[in-house]
């Protein structure tokens, strides 16, 4: 297996290279940011022939790496040949990548949920057009997959995926005076900083069932989500007989990004398009995981937590709204890291910029102009200057 891996550098791509170590694959491009340092060693251990870097340290990466090919722009990366181009770049960045990722006919393992949330239908478009495949690595997503391998989607009622609740599912009654410090202690998963806050105000729960809805065809009312504290049962679908089949495992991400790339070569050309995968070798000694234990589920309380249904508002309403969404959140979640903003003004940014949204139809140029004008809009209303 030869892959290529972008946002190299990130807790996803890091733990893709984990699996790659373990399972002896080829690294052939490797494609990061600004962190040269954690590049260094990635391109110690897998010599890679080429390399991509955000173009403000390009100059600095060119004399860090004589003798090899680097470039700064990982579209151009994610189309060379591959077998797996794993997307791990997180925001809007992703989205060019995976386009051309999808042109060129690569086979995608996809942990960018901004390209099926912003501009599902685009990616589509691009899949058909050059032949590209996509199979998700979210644990929720890829939990879906594998409940949908052998499953015809006319048979399918509900899919239901699984929140841990965050660092609030239990208390406080009054959240309004949250800090920074409290909503990134994560109970169950290690990510960065926007995923985390996200998390704890449910809006990362909302973008993954927007996301669902994208990869399998389904409407936003199919995509249901139950708070499971303890996180390790990951996605569930119920089939319109009234049966269920659940995906769980340890709360370990090399899990599903080891059964994405297995399962891209012949993943989705089109929503829920599902192939399933023959399953490589064990990840990182799971298979003495022991099964015991309780499992609680409880629905989740859309009053405590309104940016769940604001994501379900904007994803059922699609067109612009989706992309004012995630750009209104950045915005909102960077004001509050930063002590701009409130906890609870978090979903009253949001909620303000969809109010404010423009109608109109996805393109190319309409998502960048109102991704542009979202971002704008949440700034005035968190107070911060541009």
């Amino acid at each position: 297996m030869r892959l290529t891996v972008l946002g190299s550098t990130g807790s996803i791509g890091t733990q893709a290279l984990d699996v790659a170590r373990g399972r002896g694959w080829t690294v052939g491009t490797l494609a990061a940011g600004r962190n040269l340092d954690v590049l260094a060693e990635q391109v110690r251990a897998f010599d890679p022939e080429l390399i991509s870097v955000d173009e403000c340290v390009y100059a600095q990466a060119r004399g860090r790496f004589p003798g090899r090919t680097v470039i700064a722009d990982a579209a151009e990366a994610a189309a060379r040949p591959a077998d797996v181009v794993v997307n791990a770049m997180s925001g809007l960045i992703g989205l060019a990548p995976t386009r051309a990722a999808l042109l060129a006919g690569r086979a995608v393992a996809l942990a960018t949920k901004e390209a099926m949330v912003t501009a599902a239908h685009l990616m589509w478009d691009a899949a058909a057009a050059g032949g590209g495949r996509v199979v998700p690595v979210d644990s929720e997503h890829t939990g879906v997959y594998q409940c949908l391998t052998g499953e015809a989607m006319a048979d399918v009622a509900e899919v239901i995926l699984t929140a841990s609740g965050g660092p609030f599912r239990d208390g406080p009654a009054d959240l309004s005076r949250v800090t920074p410090e409290q909503a990134l202690r994560h109970p169950s998963w290690t990510m960065g900083p926007k995923v985390t806050i996200d998390s704890s105000t449910l809006m990362n729960k909302g973008l993954e069932v927007m996301e669902c809805a994208s990869l399998y065809g389904l409407p936003m009312t199919q995509v249901g989500v139950v708070i499971h504290p303890q996180s390790l049962v990951h996605a569930a679908v119920r089939f319109r007989d009234g049966s269920l089949k659940a995906q769980f495992g340890p709360t370990d991400m090399r899990l599903p990004i080891a059964y994405a790339i297995d399962a891209a070569p012949t993943g989705m050309t089109r929503p829920g398009d599902v192939h399933g995968a023959r399953r490589g070798p064990e990840v990182a000694g799971h298979l003495a995981w022991p099964l015991r234990g309780e499992w609680q589920f409880r629905e989740p309380d859309l009053e405590r937590f309104p940016c769940l249904a604001l994501a379900y508002r904007a994803g059922e309403a699609g067109g612009l709204l989706p992309v004012a969404l995630n750009a209104a959140d950045e915005i909102a979640v960077d004001a509050f890291l930063a002590g701009h903003i409130g906890y609870l003004d978090i979903p009253r940014v949001i909620g303000g910029v969809l109010d404010d949204t423009p109608a109109g139809d996805l393109t190319w140029d309409s998502l960048r102009d109102t991704d542009a004008w979202a971002r704008a809009r949440a700034q005035e209303l968190s107070g911060v200057r541009a």
